[in-house]
């Protein structure tokens, strides 16, 4: 039986591509609503821009920054179209001669659901139930005993990345592999610390909590937010954690397809993010190049690296940030293709 009935790429894609320090159009098969953007061949920030927040409105992985706008002649993200996006000439997504990954997801819904399930009704959303991703922007009522938003996902979110937009503030990353009552930031390297940044409190299949922390539910009316809600989907996502062995033959990761793109941070210790995709890559075994979600590096190589296999992934790495002997890790992947199809593209080992 399939896991899915459509192609993962319908959802979410990677698309590399050089800049020209005009304006070009890149096309990621699919209609974008979250796009991160992560120059390769220089040092610059990680920007992301979606369609809930609006063309040109920008926001760093890796820094406390207030929500920015890119204006002329630098233009970001200034279109979100059915095939892809628009780039204007901002240095940092579109530098002339350089090279750049995009990460790309589709939402699609943003009128006509019900909020009337939770205290805080978003001012703007994109949701997407078949591929489980949601995007709010809301303002924080602050309510000291946890505010809940009616997410619409149908299922449970394991990941939350919250970012509050009007103000400097550390992103607030909730996992379901790590205990409820600590976060992680995005933008830095440090282990999960307790803060009441989600009311103590996973979310359900309907609902997420706020707490009363400035990282997601300050003061009434004073601090405007976007949240990021990710829901497994099975063939299409899996989000979950590992223990490491500090061994060349590390740990293997089920996840029921081959993976396109896999976000992970070790939780035992002061280790960057990494991000590893099937495109910045050869065609074969081992995936070796990564980017670092939490600073501005250019891409590098660590040695030994990841296999993308079939029905997932496995770490050939003794680096400890991936594969940290006796730590937890945990990590979200998007697939290429699944391990089960319905339409005879189903999932190979690199």
């Amino acid at each position: 039986m399939a896991y899915i009935n459509f192609q993962p790429s319908d959802y979410f894609a990677t698309k590399l591509y050089t800049g020209n320090g005009s304006t070009q159009t890149i096309t990621t098969g699919l209609a974008n609503d979250m796009v991160w953007l992560k120059g390769r061949s220089f040092v610059d920030n990680h920007v992301i821009f979606d369609s809930v927040r609006g063309t040109n409105k920008k926001l760093n992985t890796d820094t406390t920054a207030a929500e920015g706008t890119a204006v002329a002649p630098n233009l970001g993200v200034t279109a979100f179209n059915s095939t892809g996006f628009d780039l204007g000439a901002w240095g940092a997504v579109n530098g002339n001669t350089e090279t750049f990954a995009s990460w790309n997801w589709k939402a699609g819904t943003s009128t006509g659901l019900s909020f009337s399930a939770g205290d805080i009704t978003p001012s703007a959303y994109s949701v997407n139930t078949t591929s489980g991703i949601g995007i709010y922007k809301y303002t924080g009522p602050g309510t000291v005993g946890g505010d809940t938003i009616a997410h619409n996902l149908g299922a449970t979110p394991k990941i939350l990345m919250v970012k509050r937009l009007s103000a400097t503030y550390n992103w607030a990353v909730q996992h379901g592999s790590i205990a409820n009552t600590n976060i992680l930031n995005l933008n830095t390297p440090d282990v999960s610390a307790a803060n009441d940044a989600f009311h103590n409190t996973y979310p359900t299949s309907t609902l997420i909590t706020l707490g009363s922390s400035t990282y997601t539910n300050a003061a009434a009316g004073s601090s405007i937010y976007v949240c990021y809600a990710f829901a497994p989907v099975k063939g299409y996502s899996a989000i979950g954690s590992y223990i490491g062995n500090g061994n060349i033959d590390g740990p293997f990761i089920y996840t029921g397809f081959r993976p396109a793109f896999v976000m992970m941070k070790r939780d035992a210790n002061s280790e960057d993010w990494h991000l590893y995709d099937d495109r910045r890559e050869n065609s074969f075994n081992i995936a070796n190049k990564t980017l670092d979600p939490n600073n501005t590096n250019a891409e590098y190589t660590i040695a030994d690296g990841v296999d993308f296999l079939a029905n997932g992934f496995k770490w050939r790495a003794t680096a400890s940030a991936l594969n940290g002997s006796g730590s937890t890790h945990i990590y979200m992947a998007f697939a290429e293709y699944p391990l089960v199809s319905s339409n005879s593209k189903a999932g190979t080992a690199r």
